[in-house]
């Protein structure tokens, strides 16, 4: 069984723990996440029983793609997204390259909550973002790197597995 989950900001990627968690949403037993997302990032979680699954989508070595939408603060120059092209050198060593590319705002973006602060003068710039690794952190940690923070963080796709259709805190089961 697999299972696509519209992760809400806040909540914790485990079935037990303080605050929200997955128990919160599914209610479905024997099934773990295949990767996981900060508490403060959202979107697409894939949870299954088949452990070889499991492995298939969350191990770095198969390089399964992983798409984000990503607003970071201020504009990036086109020498930053080079940089996340080419990968970063992180403190736990070079990141593979990066599919990176400017973005407008989604149309199916949903209301964060909390919102995202808002600064008058600051113009801040969503990218979409596609990984082949998946380390702690990865991509706050690259746009960082970079000198452009992230502000919200939104996983839309795992391999051919996306995001369409579901709002936050649902769920269903996939192929």
């Amino acid at each position: 069984m697999l299972i696509a989950f519209n992760k809400p900001f806040g909540v914790l990627c485990q079935f037990s723990g303080e605050g929200p968690t997955l128990a919160d949403y599914i209610d479905v037993s024997g099934v773990y996440p295949a990767g996981r997302l900060d508490k403060d990032s959202e979107g697409l979680l894939l949870l299954t029983d088949d452990g070889a699954l499991q492995a298939r989508i969350s191990s770095p070595k198969f390089k399964q793609p992983k798409t984000y939408c990503v607003l970071v603060e201020r504009e990036p120059g086109e020498d930053a997204l080079q940089q996340l092209r080419d990968g970063i050198a992180l403190s736990d060593g070079p990141t593979r390259p990066a599919g990176v590319r400017r973005i407008p705002e989604p149309e199916w973006l949903w209301p964060r909550d909390p919102p995202v602060r808002y600064r008058k003068n600051v113009r801040d710039v969503w990218l979409e973002i596609t990984l082949t690794e998946g380390r702690n952190r990865q991509v706050r940690r690259m746009t960082a790197a970079v000198g452009h923070p992230t502000l919200r963080l939104i996983r839309t796709a795992i391999g051919e597995h996306g995001l369409a259709g579901l709002q936050p805190g649902e769920w269903r089961i996939t192929q």
